[in-house]
C-alpha cells in the first residue's frame, strides 16, 4: 500500500512496463522454440514461463512477515541461474505430461523441447533483470552478490514496444508459415541491438562523469551511473565521497560535454547503528547509497534509497523510501509519504531529457 496517489501512478507505471518486457521476451522464447509446432500456445507458454521469477514478489510477502526480508527476497533465488535449471526441468517434465494428452495424444512436441522453453523463457528474465541497476542475485545459494550493469531502465519502453510490436505481428500468421519465425526473430534483434546501444551509451556516459568529477575537483570513493526511468538519454550520476554524496544529471541532449551542476547531500549523522542486521541487510540492498532523515513532528525515521531520486528545484525527492520502526527485536520499513513530487514533474523530467 503506497502513500500518495503520485507515487502509485509512478510505481504501477514502472512495474506493467517491466512485467510486459518479461512475458514478451518469454514469448518470443516460446515461439522460437515451440512456434512452429503449436502456433500461439508456444507464445503462451514462454510468456508464463518469463513471468515466473517476478512471482518471489508474492511468494515473499507470504512468507516474510519482516518487510525487509521480503524485499531481499525479490530477485533472490528465484533470479538465480540455479533456478531456472531446476524450474525448467519440473515444468518441462510436467506440461509435456499434461499437454500430450486427449486430442493432443499423438502431437511431435518432445519434452527436451518443454524443458528449454521454459530454460529459456526463464533464464532470460534473471539476464534481462541484471542489465537494470536494481541488482539480481544471479548466483544465488552460492553468493548474494547482486548484479547491476546499470545500462538500460527497469522499464525502456524503446527497448520493449518494437520488441511486442514484432510478437503482435507474429500472432497472425499460421504456425507453418515462415514469416511467423522471421518476426519473432526480428523482435528478438531489435531489441538486442537497443540492448547493444545502451551498453555503449553507458560506457560514454560514464566518462563524462569521470571527467565531470575531475573537473568540479570531487574526490570520491566510489560512483555510479545508471539511466533514468523510462529512457536512455537522461542519465544520474551519484558520488559517495568522506563527507557527502555528489549527484549529477546529463543528458544526450545537453550543449555541454560535461555535467555541470551537482548536488551535495550530506552523509547521515544519525547516532542509529546501521550495522544491526536488519538494517545492514536493507544498505545491501541500496548498495549502500542511502539517507536515513529523522523527522521530529512526529518522531520518525525515514530511510532513502539515493539509488532512485528525482531534482526538482535543487531538492531531492528519493522514490524508493522506507519508514524504519522496531518490532521487538528487530527493525522492519512500512510505506512511507516522503515521496511527493510537483504535478508537473512529467514536464520536468521530459524538459530535461531534451537538455534544458
Amino acid at each position: 500500500i503506497l502513500p500518495s496517489f503520485m507515487q502509485i501512478k509512478f510505481f504501477t507505471t514502472f512495474a506493467t512496463m517491466d512485467s510486459v518486457t518479461q512475458i514478451v521476451l518469454g514469448a518470443a522464447c516460446g515461439e522460437i522454440v515451440l512456434g512452429k509446432k503449436i502456433g500461439n500456445k508456444a507464445l503462451l507458454f514462454g510468456a508464463i514461463g518469463g513471468t515466473i521469477p517476478d512471482l518471489d514478489v508474492f511468494i515473499g510477502s507470504v512468507f516474510y512477515s519482516n518487510a525487509i526480508d521480503a524485499l531481499a527476497f525479490h530477485r533472490g533465488f528465484m533470479h538465480s541461474i540455479v533456478f531456472a535449471f531446476i524450474a525448467s526441468y519440473f515444468l518441462g517434465l510436467f506440461i509435456h505430461k499434461g499437454y500430450n494428452t486427449g486430442k493432443r495424444i499423438d502431437t511431435n512436441t518432445t519434452r527436451k523441447e518443454w524443458i528449454l522453453l521454459f530454460f529459456l523463457s526463464i533464464f532470460t528474465h534473471p539476464i534481462l533483470d541484471s542489465f537494470t541497476p536494481y541488482g539480481t542475485q544471479l548466483f544465488l545459494p552460492f553468493s548474494d552478490y547482486r548484479v547491476a550493469l546499470n545500462n538500460i531502465s527497469v522499464a525502456d519502453p524503446a527497448y520493449t514496444l518494437p520488441f511486442l510490436f514484432c510478437l503482435i505481428v507474429t500472432m497472425f500468421y499460421k504456425r507453418t508459415n515462415t514469416k511467423r519465425l522471421k518476426w519473432a526473430k526480428a523482435g528478438i534483434y531489435i531489441s538486442s541491438a537497443y540492448m547493444l546501444f545502451t551498453l555503449g551509451n553507458k560506457i560514454y556516459i560514464d566518462s563524462i562523469f569521470k571527467r565531470s568529477f575531475e573537473k568540479a575537483n570531487i574526490s570520491y570513493l566510489r560512483f555510479r551511473v545508471q539511466p533514468t526511468l523510462l529512457n536512455n538519454m537522461l542519465w544520474f550520476g551519484i558520488a559517495e565521497t568522506n563527507t557527502d554524496y555528489r549527484l549529477g544529471y546529463y543528458s544526450l541532449f545537453d550543449k555541454n560535454s560535461m555535467v555541470t551542476k551537482f548536488i551535495s547531500i550530506p552523509k547521515n549523522g544519525l547516532t542509529i547503528d546501521m550495522n544491526q542486521p536488519d538494517l545492514k541487510t536493507l544498505t545491501w540492498f541500496s548498495d549502500n547509497y542511502y539517507l536515513v532523515e529523522k523527522k521530529e513532528n512526529p518522531s520518525r525515521i525515514i530511510y532513502n534509497d539515493l539509488r532512485y531520486v528525482m531534482n526538482t528545484n535543487d531538492s531531492i525527492k528519493a522514490m524508493m523510501n522506507f519508514e524504519l520502526k522496531k518490532e521487538g527485536l528487530r527493525w522492519t520499513t512500512k510505506p512511507s509519504n516522503n515521496f511527493n513530487p510537483p504535478d508537473n514533474i512529467l514536464h520536468i523530467f521530459w524538459t530535461r531529457i531534451k537538455g534544458i
